[in-house]
């Protein structure tokens, strides 16, 4: 069926995650997580080796099973709390324009952190901060399940298949992937598995991120 000239097709959308696409809060969660092992007498990179695949309460189950859990994630938050407001960190190039072009209600962060550290950070970077942010309290299931992604896009009003995820890690990708939605990879030296395209940087996808969400590209 041809389309009727001038009838717009259907709204795009797209939907970041934050540390590592966004944010560049690599060194940051290292020292916070060597500061945490510290407090604990573990081996440092050997809890960010883990604390790299898992969510909190999984890694601590791995590295301190003999430890309170709650108390564990007091802990953790203390610290990243604390990162947040005196921590140095910066966006990735391209970001603010990215963010800036994009129409409001098109797009949304799908982020493992919490939101009030979200916030936090993108006041100090200058980021805009969209409508919908999903982050992990909002969500009982974190990436790699589809719920993050998932419930981004049923906020926003929008078919998964109308979804662009821009992602930095596996477990992200995996996310999106499982949700339905078109996947690509930023900030990483070689594609992550399953990725639809990959971008050594996000300022290389710019163009082609709002090329999507204007419709001229699939």
């Amino acid at each position: 069926m041809i389309s009727e000239p001038g009838r717009p097709g259907p709204m795009r959308y797209v939907l970041f995650d934050v540390d590592g696409t966004l944010i560049d809060a690599v060194d940051n969660q290292r020292l916070v997580w060597r500061t945490w092992a510290q407090r604990y007498g573990l081996d440092p990179d050997e809890v960010h080796r883990v604390a790299l695949r898992t969510r909190p309460m999984e890694t601590f189950a791995q590295v301190a099973p003999d430890q309170d859990p709650r108390e564990c994630l007091a802990a953790l938050h203390e610290l990243e709390d604390e990162d947040v407001r005196s921590g140095s960190y910066e966006a990735f190039d391209g970001a603010s324009e990215l963010l800036g072009a994009l129409a409001p209600g098109a797009w949304a962060l799908v982020t493992s952190n919490y939101e009030h550290r979200v916030r936090g950070r993108f006041a100090r970077t200058g980021l805009p901060v969209p409508e919908v942010v999903v982050d992990a309290a909002a969500v009982a299931e974190g990436k790699p399940s589809p719920v993050p992604y998932l419930q981004a896009a049923a906020r926003l009003g929008a078919d998964p298949g109308d979804c662009l995820v821009i992602e930095d890690a596996p477990s992200g990708v995996r996310s999106g992937l499982r949700a339905g939605m078109t996947v690509w990879g930023v900030n990483a030296p070689a594609a992550v598995d399953g990725v639809h395209r990959h971008f050594g940087s996000l300022r290389e996808a710019v163009r082609d991120v709002l090329a999507f969400a204007s419709g001229a590209t699939g």
